[in-house]
């Protein structure tokens, strides 16, 4: 039995009213239609109106979501351990890029377990577009983290400037990208636009540009057979160009990516033909992404063949795949849980810590439904998906 989400408080509705204003503003100064990733884009990162851009809890039991680094340090630790051996390789001079920092949980566990291991970064940079995420983090980090590490910490606007070594890591930052809709109507592919409905959004259907109706007919090729008639999901043909901008100058080391999503030929399969879109307002899942604008995140699934792609056009060497069960287990989960376990004050810990490990695990909870996928250049990084490795499936 679900529990109903408490209706949204009467400054969240004018919130909420107030980007629906500029977004409808937008699509009477676009001449009526806007493409559906214009709107996604609004919806999320509208200065200071946007769900990722304004002040609104996002993560946790309060907010709308849980990820894997808000449920304790078992996660950021098993990714320190994974990456760890790529910084111990490149020195002294090796750097982390952290693409969306959510809460700093990630990055204040994981730099306190590469201190332990010996592989501090000389930078820990993030890449943090919401300042109220940025001033969230940099509090926490504070608080967590000794005065010598928190040093190396620095938010960054951008891409990492000029050439650098070390490792990129993004966990749940793809699905948020925003995303071009297509509809297959009579043979022939169509992107969705976004109109106005009186107070609300509708949907109109334009032809689309060479860029995405080209992607689709890749998807198709790969299919080995065309998409039916009516049939209506995501794609990134962007998707390259994205992983070029954000790996920038690195010139050795390695990128480690963590989102929900499928292998090309699962994503698109002829059955999954409403697509993955969806939105998340406290921990309840609709399929109405233009309700509530500004207080509901927007998502979609990943393309893990496309970002396979995406990483070896960049000139990475592709390094694994595997589901998030696997990476963390590869890399040292039962013995992060032990030493916890040994340490806690009570049972009660110990079962807290026993349930974390459940949640990023088990098929039903995190385990299966996220994947990980590696790229290196110049470093040795197949060691990360020594188990559980799916990469025959892209």
């Amino acid at each position: 039995m679900s529990v109903a989400a408490p209706s949204p408080s009467e400054d969240a509705l004018a919130h909420s009213a107030e980007l629906r204003a500029l977004i409808h503003a937008q699509i009477e100064d676009a001449g009526g239609a806007i493409p559906f990733w214009k709107f996604m884009e609004l919806a999320l990162y509208a200065p200071g109106l946007g769900y990722y851009s304004a002040g609104a809890a996002k993560f946790g039991a309060a907010g709308d979501f849980v990820t894997a680094p808000e449920l304790g340090p078992l996660f950021a630790e098993c990714i320190a351990e994974a990456v760890a051996p790529v910084l111990q390789q490149i020195g002294r001079d090796a750097q982390f890029f952290e693409i969306g920092g959510g809460s700093g949980a990630f990055a204040g566990d994981a730099l306190a377990h590469l201190a332990a291991l010996g592989a501090v970064p000389a930078r820990y940079a993030i890449l943090e577009p919401s300042a109220d995420l940025r001033d969230r983090q940099r509090t926490h980090l504070q608080q967590r983290l000794p005065a010598d590490l928190f040093a190396r910490v620095e938010w960054v606007d951008g891409p990492m400037p000029g050439d650098w070594q070390g490792v990129l890591f993004a966990n749940e930052v793809i699905d948020a990208l925003p995303t071009p809709r297509f509809v297959i109507g009579e043979g022939e592919v169509y992107e969705e636009y976004v109109t106005r409905d009186g107070d609300g959004f509708g949907r109109t259907l334009h032809p689309a540009d060479a860029l995405l109706g080209s992607a689709v007919r890749h998807v198709e090729q790969q299919r080995g057979a065309p998409l039916p008639d009516g049939y209506r999901s995501e794609l990134l043909p962007q998707l390259p160009y994205w992983v070029q901008a954000v790996a920038g100058g690195l010139t050795r080391g390695a990128m480690l990516f963590i989102d929900y999503g499928y292998t090309r030929r699962e994503f698109y399969r002829d059955d999954r033909d409403a697509g993955t879109l969806r939105a998340f307002h406290r921990h309840q899942v609709t399929g109405d992404v233009f309700a509530l604008p500004g207080l509901q995140d927007l998502t979609a699934s990943v393309d893990f063949t496309a970002l396979a792609e995406a990483g070896t056009h960049a000139g990475f060497d592709f390094a694994g795949y595997c589901n998030q069960t696997s990476l963390l287990l590869g890399n040292r989960l039962e013995q992060r849980l032990a030493a916890h376990e040994e340490r806690a004050a009570d049972e009660a810990a110990r079962y807290a810590l026993r349930q974390q490990a459940k949640r990023l695990t088990l098929p039903g909870e995190m385990g299966e439904a996220f994947q990980a996928i590696g790229f290196a250049k110049d470093v040795d990084f197949d060691h990360a998906f020594l188990i559980g490795d799916m990469s025959h499936r892209l």
